[in-house]
């Protein structure tokens, strides 16, 4: 990932409704959600939910699909995994103790344990 794009989806999720959505997403997982459980689920009107949803399907961070009359939202995990190495490219300063407690956040991660989403 360029550093221009990591600035467009960074600026995507720098909304509190927006960031709200993705987690929503990644929580969701490759099956997605339909916009009507989304908006259920953040609470936003339909106008805003079609807002946001463009404003990060335009970041890469979202993609979308039909399925019969819904149109299902899933977070794109690869534009995700690449902002993620964006920012950690560059880290530690050849100290691995500084990224460390970086390893043990996605051993703990909700969504890399087994078992149901909470």
């Amino acid at each position: 990932m360029d550093a221009n794009a990591a600035v467009i989806a960074l600026s995507a999720l720098a909304h509190p409704g927006r960031l709200d959505i993705f987690r929503l997403l990644v929580r969701a997982g490759e099956e997605g959600m339909a916009s009507g459980e989304i908006a259920r689920a953040t609470g936003h009107v339909p106008q805003t939910l079609s807002g946001n949803l463009t404003i990060l399907g335009h970041a890469g961070l979202v993609t979308s699909r039909r399925e019969g009359r819904s149109i299902i939202y899933t977070a794109a995990y690869n534009h995700m995994t690449s902002l993620l190495g964006f920012l950690m490219e560059d880290c530690c300063a050849g100290k691995p103790e500084i990224c460390a407690p970086l390893a043990d956040i996605v051993t703990q991660a909700a969504c890399c344990q087994p078992g149901p989403l909470q």
